[in-house]
C-alpha cells in the first residue's frame, strides 16, 4: 500500500512531475491529431473512391474495347443471381472539351454510360448539381436549352417540367434553412460572354418571351465540376457562369478494333451542358465528362460495323460494371465472376476472329479497391510516414521522462534509504518509481486525448480564426485540395491506442532510474546528505 500512497503524494506535490506530464500530453495530442486527420483523409478517399466504380469491374485494358459485353451481362446474371444485382457497360475515350461561346478548351476523359443504370452501381447521382434541385431533370436525351422567363403575373419562372421537378425537391427537403436560402435566389441569370453568378446557385439563361426551351435539340452531357469551372473559391464553392443547357462540344478520335486510327477526321459532337458532377476527387472532377453510351459508341465506331463479307462486327465496350447484392463478400464475388468469365469465353467456341480473341484476352476482373489502390496506397504510406516521424519526435518525450526520473531518484535518495531501512525491497522501490511514471503517463494520456480531440473537433474553426488574423496562416484551402473541409473525426480505437502507447512509453522511460533506485543501499542513502 505504501507504494500507491507515495505515488499519489509525489504526483500532486512535486512540480517536476508536471514537466513529464506536459511532455506526454503534447505527444499524445500531436499524434492523435495527425492520426485522426490523416485517417479521416484515408476514410474519405476510400468512401469517395468506392463511389466512383461499381463493386466489380471488368476492364478491357485498351481503348478499343472488347465485344460480347451484352452477352456476358445476361450470362452472369443467369449464373450468379444471388451475387449479381445489376450489369451495365461503359465506353471510355479521351477527347477535347470546348465551350464555343467562351473559347474555353480542355482535354477530357470521356465516359459513355447508361445514366439510369450507372447511378445504381455508384454514387455519381449524389454529386449532380442540378439533379439535386430538379430531380429527374438530368438526362442524356436530345434536348433544347431551358430559358427562364416572366409569366403574366410578372414572376420569373422556368419551363413547367423544371418547375414541377423543383417542387418535388421542395416537398422532400426537410431543412427550412435550405429552403430559405433557395428562395432568396432560386436561380441566377447568366449572359454571355461571361458573368459570374453567386457561388452554388443554379444558373439559367433568361428571355423575354416567357419560360420556354430554345435552340436546336442536342444530346446532353454531364461535366466534371473542376473541368467546367476551373476555379474554386476558398470556401470550396465554384464560380458558376455557364447557363444550364448551354452549347458545348466534344472532339473525339475514333479507333479501329485493332487500336489503329481509322483515318477518318476527328469527330466533333455538339452537346448541351445539362449538369455538372462532383465526386470530391479532384483528379476525377477536373478531367471527366459523361455522355450517352449508345451515342458515343456510335461516334467512336465501336458499334456494329459492316465487314467485307457482308456481316457485321460485334459492338464493343471498354468496361462492364457489376453491382452486387447486399451482403455479398467483395473478394468472393470477384473470384466467382472471374470464374464465370472464363466459363463464358469457353461457350463462344471457335467462331471468334483473331482480333476478338485478342481483345477478350486482355479483359481482367477487378474490385473497386484494385482500381484505386495506387491512390489509396499513397495516402496510407503518407500516414505511416507521418506516424514514423512523430514517433521519432515522441522518443524525446521518453528520454525526457527518463531524465526527469533520474532527477527524482537523485532528489529522493534519502527517502529511498528510509524506505529500505524500514524493510522495503529493491523490487518494491523500483515498482514505486515505475508506478509513479505510469501515473504520469496515464495523466498525460488523458489530458493529451482531451486536448487532441478538442483540437480535431474544432480544427476548421481554428483554421478560420488563424486566417482571420492573417490570410497567410490558412493551411487548408478547398481550391487546392480535393475536400472542402479538414476531416474532424476522432476514432475511439485510435484514441485508446495512442493513450496506451503513451503510458507504456512513460513506464519504459522510467525503467533505468527505477532499477538504479532499487539498487540503492540504505546506509549509502542515509549517508547521502
Amino acid at each position: 500500500m505504501y507504494k500507491w500512497f507515495l505515488v499519489w503524494r509525489y504526483l500532486h506535490t512535486k512540480l517536476i512531475a508536471l514537466f513529464g506530464t506536459a511532455s506526454v500530453t503534447l505527444c499524445v495530442a500531436m499524434v492523435l491529431v495527425v492520426l485522426s486527420v490523416m485517417g479521416g483523409f484515408l476514410d474519405t478517399i476510400r468512401t469517395r473512391s468506392r463511389g466512383l466504380h461499381s463493386e466489380i469491374v471488368l476492364d478491357g485494358g485498351s481503348m478499343q474495347g472488347f465485344p460480347y459485353y451484352e452477352e456476358f451481362g445476361a450470362y452472369v446474371k443467369r449464373q450468379l443471381p444471388e451475387v449479381v444485382r445489376l450489369v451495365t457497360p461503359t465506353v471510355y475515350s479521351y477527347g477535347v472539351f470546348r465551350i464555343p461561346a467562351t473559347a474555353y478548351t480542355k482535354p477530357a476523359r470521356v465516359l459513355g454510360i447508361r445514366l439510369e443504370e450507372y447511378v445504381q452501381v455508384n454514387s455519381l447521382k449524389e454529386g449532380l448539381h442540378y439533379e439535386h434541385y430538379y430531380p429527374g431533370s438530368t438526362h442524356f436525351g436530345k434536348q433544347a436549352m431551358p430559358v427562364a422567363g416572366f409569366t403574366e403575373a410578372g414572376v420569373l419562372k422556368l419551363p413547367p417540367d423544371l418547375e414541377a421537378a423543383n417542387a418535388k425537391w421542395r416537398a422532400a427537403e426537410q431543412d427550412p434553412h435550405v429552403l430559405e436560402q433557395y428562395d432568396e435566389a432560386p436561380y441566377e441569370i447568366a449572359q454571355y460572354p461571361r458573368v459570374t453568378a453567386s457561388p452554388g446557385q443554379r444558373v439559367y439563361s433568361v428571355g423575354f418571351d416567357g419560360p420556354r426551351y430554345a435552340g436546336a435539340e442536342r444530346y446532353g452531357i454531364v461535366v466534371g465540376a473542376d473541368l467546367l469551372y476551373e476555379r474554386r473559391k476558398t470556401d470550396g464553392s465554384f464560380e458558376r457562369y455557364l447557363a444550364r443547357g448551354a452549347e458545348v462540344a466534344l472532339t473525339l478520335m475514333p479507333l479501329s478494333q485493332s487500336g489503329n486510327v481509322t483515318g477518318e477526321p476527328p469527330v466533333r459532337i455538339p452537346l448541351r451542358y445539362v449538369d455538372d458532377s462532383r465526386t470530391g476527387i479532384f483528379e476525377i472532377d477536373s478531367l471527366s465528362v459523361y455522355v450517352d453510351f449508345a451515342m458515343v459508341q456510335q461516334k467512336l465506331g465501336m458499334d456494329a460495323q459492316p465487314l467485307i463479307d457482308g456481316s457485321f462486327s460485334k459492338p464493343r465496350a471498354n468496361q462492364i460494371l457489376i453491382g452486387l447484392n447486399e451482403g455479398v463478400d467483395l473478394n468472393a464475388a470477384q473470384k466467382a465472376i472471374s470464374d464465370e468469365w472464363s466459363a463464358f469465353l469457353g461457350t463462344l467456341g471457335m467462331d471468334l476472329t483473331l482480333t476478338d480473341q485478342q481483345s477478350l484476352s486482355y479483359v481482367q476482373v477487378y474490385t473497386w479497391e484494385d482500381l484505386q489502390k495506387h491512390f489509396i496506397n499513397a495516402v496510407e504510406k503518407e500516414k505511416v510516414l507521418m506516424l514514423i516521424i512523430l514517433g521519432i519526435i515522441c522518443l524525446v518525450a521518453i528520454a525526457l521522462v527518463g531524465l526527469i526520473f533520474f532527477m527524482i531518484v537523485e532528489k529522493k535518495t534519502r527517502d529511498i534509504g528510509i524506505l529500505k531501512a524500514l524493510g522495503a525491497s529493491g523490487r518494491g522501490v523500483a515498482a514505486l518509481f515505475m508506478g509513479y511514471a505510469g501515473m504520469v503517463g496515464i495523466t498525460g494520456a488523458i489530458l493529451g486525448t482531451i486536448v487532441g480531440s478538442l483540437f480535431v473537433w474544432n480544427i476548421n474553426d481554428i483554421q478560420e480564426a488563424l486566417a482571420w488574423i492573417n490570410p497567410q496562416l490558412r493551411v487548408w484551402t478547398p481550391d487546392v485540395y480535393s475536400f472542402d473541409r479538414i476531416p474532424e473525426a476522432v476514432k475511439l480505437a485510435d484514441a485508446i491506442w495512442v493513450a496506451s502507447v503513451a503510458v507504456v512509453a512513460s513506464v519504459i522511460g522510467s525503467v533505468v532510474p527505477a532499477f538504479l533506485a532499487g539498487r540503492v543501499w540504505p546506509v549509502d542513502a542515509l549517508r547521502y546528505e
